[in-house]
């Protein structure tokens, strides 16, 4: 898999207000931004990403995904 596939994989289960990937095509590691994060614990928000892959984390498309998930404000006083 490919990290503009798995972006839109994401994407397309998620409105990311940014979304970053680097991986060798079954390692991941992603930092997503998105509002739907907002009062969510983080293993809520790891869920909600995982969701979105659906069975391709089931199928080994992707092994491993390892993540960052901010809110939009988190977002910004992490990269004041």
């Amino acid at each position: 898999m490919t990290a503009q596939e798995l972006q839109a994989l994401i994407e397309a289960g998620l409105p990311c207000q940014h979304i970053a990937l680097e991986g060798d095509g079954r390692h991941w590691f992603a930092t997503i931004v998105s509002a739907e994060f907002e009062g969510k614990r983080p293993i809520q928000r790891h869920q909600r990403v995982y969701a979105t892959l659906g069975e391709k984390m089931h199928t080994d498309e992707v092994h491993a995904l390892s993540m960052k998930t901010y809110t939009p404000a988190e977002w910004v006083r992490q990269n004041a």
